[in-house]
Order: C-alpha cells, then structure tokens, then sequence
C-alpha cells in the first residue's frame, strides 16, 4: 500500500504540489494503472467538489533524482537558473500534454527539509516566470508550510538565513528591471562555463559576468623564481627582464580555461576586468587584447571599505552606461565578487540585501559568504542613500548645464536716423551695409504707447458713474453696428467703438473721454444679449460667424475630463483611463517579440499597474520552443510522458579558496 501524501497544495486548476514520507514512492509506481491513491484533499478546501461522478484522476510527477543541488560546503541550495529553466519547461510541458488534459498534475518530492524546500521554490518560480504572477500570489499556495531557510557556502554554523519569498522578489526584481530573461537564457552556454575546466563564470545581469580567477602556472612560476632571486641577491628584477616576460606572454600557450576567458570577453564587449584578490596572472594579458585591468584588493572572507565600494560602482556605472561589459572575479568568484556586484544592485535598483543575495545564488551558486552576508544588511541603507545622492547631484548638474544653454538678451544697437533711408541706398562701411536695426527703442516706445491706448474690455457696474459726458454718435464714427449685435457665449460685452484719431504732430492715438469709458451695460441688457434669438441667429448666419468651442472637454453627465497630450492625438476607441508605462517591463512572457527584438517576448507595460501582473497568454507554446529539446525528452507512441534528460554535473573551484565563515 502506498504510503498517504499530505494535503495538496494548489497553485492551478490542474498543478498541485504536496509531500511523502522520506523516502517518497517512486513516480511509475504511482501512476500505475490501479494503484491510483484514495481521493486526496486540498490544503483549505475540506472536501475538493466532485464535477462528474467519474473520480479525479492524478498524475505525479517528482525531479528529485533529476535536478539536484551540487554543494559547495555546507551550502544545499537554493537551485541555480539552469535547474530553474529546466523546471519551468518539464512542467509547461507535462501542462500541455493532451493525454494528461483531464489529469492534475501533482509535483511531490520527500518531506527532508532540503528537497522539500527546493521543490517548493521550483514550483513557486514557475508560478512567478511562466505563469507571470507576483511573488506574493506565487508564495500564497504554500504559505502555510514550514520550510528549513537556505544558508551560505560555509563551513561553520548558518548564521544567516534566505528565505523562499527572499529567492522570489530576487528574482522578480531582477525580471523587471531587465537583469534575468528566461527567453534569451542559453542553457548549453550556461552549464559549459560554468565548469571549472572550461573558465567557471556567470553572467549575474547582462552587465556583469562573476568569474573564477584565471590561472597562469608559468607567469607564477615565473613570479616565483623572480621573487626567491631577488631575496638571496637583494636585488629585485631589471625593468628590461620584465618587459622581456611581457613580450613572451602572448607566445606563450596559456591553459585552456584562460583561453576561452580571453576569447568569450573580446567576443561580447568586455571592457574592464577588476581583480580583488592576489595576482594569478599577468595583467597585460588582457591589456594587450584592448581589455583594461583594475586592481581593487581586499583579503579573503573580509568585507570591502567604503572607498573600494565607492570606486567600484562609479567605474563599474560609467562603463554600464558606455554599453559595456565589467568582468569581476576573486579567486572563486565567489564570495568578494559577490558582495561588490551585490552592492552595485543595491545602489543601482533598490534591491534589498537578502534579495540581491538570494539572486546571485540562483544565478551563481555560492555568492557572498559567512560575515560579507551581514554586512551587506548592515549598509543596504547607506548604499541607497547613495543613490539618492548621486541621484540628485545629477539633477542639479543638468538644470545647471540647461541653465547656461539659455542665451541671454542681447542690448540692441545704439538708435541711428536711417528711418527714412531706403535699404539700396544704406551706406557701406568696410563692405558692410549699415542696416537699421530691428526693434529700435523708438517703435518699442511707439508700441508701448498703444499697447496702454487700448481700450479695456467693457464690465458691468452695479452702480452708475456720478458724471457722465454725454457724446454723439453719428453714422460714420461708428463702424458696424452688425458686430454689437452678434454676442457669442462666454465673450465680455461689446462696446461701441469709434474711429481713433492721430496727431499729424507725434503720431500718437488721442481718444476722447467716452471713448476711454466702456458704455455702461446693465444686468437686463447683458442677459438679454445672452438670450438666443431668431433675428440674432438669422445674423449671425449671414456673417458666418461661429461661437467659440469650449477648451474643457466634458462627459455626458458634465464631468471634466483630462485627456494626456499622448493619448490626445489617438481615436477615441483607443483611448484607455490607465496612463502608459514610462518603460516596458522585461518579466519573460509567453508571446513573441515583435519583429526586429528577438525570438521571444518580454512584458508589455508591467508598470501600468503596480501591484498586479497580468494573466498568462494564451500562445504558450513560444516560450519553451528555444531549449526544450535540450531539456525535455519527449513522449511517444508507447504511453510514455514527457522527462527530464540528463543533468550535467558541475565540478567546483570553490574547495581552492579559504573561506572564514
């Protein structure tokens, strides 16, 4: 009889996670034909509701023996990326299995506290990645569960701790801000640098690769022997021998795994390597490939200074901004490289120190060890401050550099008398004509004095005015009165005008006393200007004349509403109330790219709602067509499901370093 799973955990319809004893049944005695288990519960549902009389059939499915944590020390998980990815497409697919379409597809694994937790963040992270939920509905399912926390690769005794939300909000940091795209991953490239053999690094976001520190046994070698020579003649190396074993560095054979360094670096725009532990290797290795080379070290197990950390984001900051690639390593790349790249996260996209941690550790297994984890919790919040800074002294310097582009008036000329002169007849004076200037002060004067001549706009008085002069009107001071007579909506009230008359003397506008008055226009007469009429339309017809539109738009029931200016110059049935995305999210989708960006999709607009991500798309089938043929075997004819193939074994550097927990 087979032994009784725990209740089941549902993170779908269909896509259940539970628990077995240890050791746990095997997946084809399961799934045998009459050995099917007693219907099983829903953890928070008591009894699952039967939609057909038929019982529910179940398929389990473990990766226990398939994917498995290779450990440094002490350390046993979390699972790196490549595991991740492998999970994510074995589980898509047994989803989209026909045969299995009425089945739900259990994952279980064995209650030991460490299968049992890598298990449920695989499950989790399927429901971040490919599901496209936010990390607190991926954890939901099995929040109820104890699971033992994941810790560094020590010797000693665990004195830090991540949890699985720490791995999910890692991850989903670094989807958002573009550091981690599932539909670019190359797995195959993935599992062959990572061997020690083959150069041992990772890519931690497209912008850093942490690696192992290159090895060269002759230039050590050579160091060596310079050293042991120059304490027994206490002397130390002419300048010329040492330029001699520069010249020889190139010819040379170098091992194969600095080889490849050198070639994957020159290959994909690495512009500067930062060494943080003692020199393994000749610098002008890399200087000589066009490579620049900085030295930044800090003993083993030890945590940087404020000045290496200052320096290292600046430098690491202005190269990233350049479109180019940093390249870090200590001697494992490891623990030191970890904790800088780490603090560039930080800084950089407000990833907190556990998240950061907890994502270097999917994506390198290993990073940032014993006291280094501590002391990134302890200075997260001077990193950000930081960032804040650096934020707004960059604010500061381009309202100062647009301040100074703004050109300041220029005095006109002095004033000349050349009015009257015609253009053809200006003189020349050394090959120049002697134009007028444009705005002389005179016609500014000459405006100005018009400008305040104009009459203001006629107001209605609640009171008459004590004196008034009384003026005639005769029929040809006045200009049209067609124009009195044709008030639009919202306008002021019209008022007679007369013909101005200018002084053959000064040339300025002289207006009479009631022409600087506005006509008195009362309450009845402006309401009744407001009334439409026939007459007055039958006017206003004949001179074409049209209201002004109104500048606040309204809705039906006579609500204003603000249209963006983006979103002003589209049709109306393409207008939405959600206000666009400053930038597209990279969260990795289930949809293709559009053309000219890839294979694969990333999310659009991930931004326009800040707490909720959108539901998975209906074409699934492009997210697993670019490694699952790598991953997965496929069924066949003969009944058998979907599995995962053989998993390549990484070998460790790590047992070469010192480590003080």
């Amino acid at each position: 009889m087979a032994p009784k799973c725990e209740p089941l955990c549902r993170f779908d319809d269909r896509l259940y996670f539970t628990t077995f004893p240890h050791p746990p049944p095997k997946q084809d005695s399961l799934n045998r034909p009459g050995s099917q288990l007693e219907q099983v519960n829903v953890r928070g549902i008591p009894t699952p509701p039967c939609e057909s009389s038929e019982p529910t059939k179940h398929y389990y499915f473990t990766i226990d023996d398939q994917l498995m944590y290779m450990s440094f020390f002490q350390d046993w998980g979390p699972l790196n990326v490549a595991m991740v990815y492998k999970a994510c497409i074995y589980i898509h697919s047994l989803l989209m299995d026909e045969d299995l379409a009425s089945h739900r597809l259990i994952l279980y694994t064995s209650d030991d506290p460490q299968r049992k937790a890598n298990a449920a963040l695989l499950m989790a992270l399927f429901s971040l990645i490919v599901q496209q939920r936010a990390p607190w509905e991926a954890f939901q399912p099995i929040a109820e569960l104890e699971f033992m926390p994941f810790r560094d690769a020590g010797r000693g005794r665990s004195d830090f701790n991540l949890s699985i939300q720490d791995c999910l909000w890692g991850m989903y940091k670094a989807m958002q801000n573009g550091l981690c795209d599932l539909n670019e991953f190359d797995i195959n490239e993935y599992e062959f640098y990572e061997k020690v053999e083959n150069g041992d690094w990772n890519w931690i976001s497209p912008h850093f690769i942490a690696l192992a520190s290159p090895m060269d046994p002759a230039w050590i070698k050579n160091q060596k022997e310079a050293r042991e020579l120059a304490s027994s003649v206490g002397a130390l190396v002419s300048p010329a021998k040492g330029a001699k074993q520069r010249e020889l560095a190139l010819q040379r054979k170098l091992p194969m795994p600095f080889q490849n360094c050198l070639e994957y670096f020159e290959q994909h725009n690495v512009k500067i390597v930062i060494r943080l532990n003692n020199p393994l290797y000749d610098r002008h290795t890399f200087l000589e490939r066009g490579i620049n080379h900085l030295e930044l070290y800090f003993d083993d197990g030890t945590n940087p200074s404020d000045e290496i950390v200052r320096r290292f984001i600046d430098i690491s900051d202005e190269i990233i901004h350049a479109g180019g690639v940093v390249a870090v390593h200590c001697k494992a790349g490891l623990g030191r490289t970890g904790t800088l790249i780490g603090a560039y996260l930080i800084w950089k996209y407000g990833f907190t120190a556990s998240e950061a941690i907890a994502f270097m550790r999917i994506v390198r297994p290993g990073c940032v060890v014993g006291p280094q984890q501590q002391f990134m919790y302890v200075k997260q919040l001077e990193w950000v401050k930081w960032a804040a800074v650096d934020e707004m002294r960059r604010n500061q310097a381009a309202a100062a550099l647009a301040a100074a582009a703004i050109i300041a008036p220029v005095t006109p000329p002095a004033e000349t008398d050349t009015e009257n002169i015609p253009m053809d007849a200006a003189p020349i004076v050394a090959g120049v004509s002697t134009v007028p200037p444009v705005t002389p002060s005179k016609h500014v004067a000459a405006a100005s004095a018009r400008a305040r001549a104009a009459v203001p706009p006629g107001q209605p008085r609640k009171t008459p005015n004590t004196k008034r002069v009384a003026t005639d009107s005769s029929d040809d001071e006045i200009e049209d009165e067609s124009e009195d007579l044709l008030p639009t909506l919202g306008a002021a009230p019209s008022i007679t005008r007369h013909k101005s008359r200018v002084s053959p003397k000064t040339g300025v506008t002289k207006l009479s006393a009631s022409e600087q008055r506005p006509t008195r226009v009362t309450r009845s007469a402006a309401a009744a200007a407001c009334k439409p009429s026939k007459i007055l339309s039958t006017a206003a017809n004949k001179a074409n004349v049209t209201a002004p539109p109104n500048k606040i738009p309204r809705l039906a029931n006579a609500t204003s509403v603000r249209v963006p200016q983006k979103l002003a110059n589209l049709p109306a049935n393409r207008r939405t109330a959600r206000p666009a995305s400053p930038s597209p999210s990279r969260l990795p989708t289930l949809v293709p790219k559009r053309p000219g960006h890839g294979h694969h999709a990333s999310v659009s607009n991930l931004g326009d709602v800040a707490l909720k991500v959108p539901a998975p798309r209906a074409n699934a089938n492009e997210w697993m067509r670019n490694g699952v043929n790598a991953v997965v075997k496929p069924g066949n004819h003969k009944g058998e499901r979907p599995g995962l193939r053989s998993v390549r074994r990484r070998r460790s550097s790590f047992s070469a370093a010192d480590v003080v927990a």
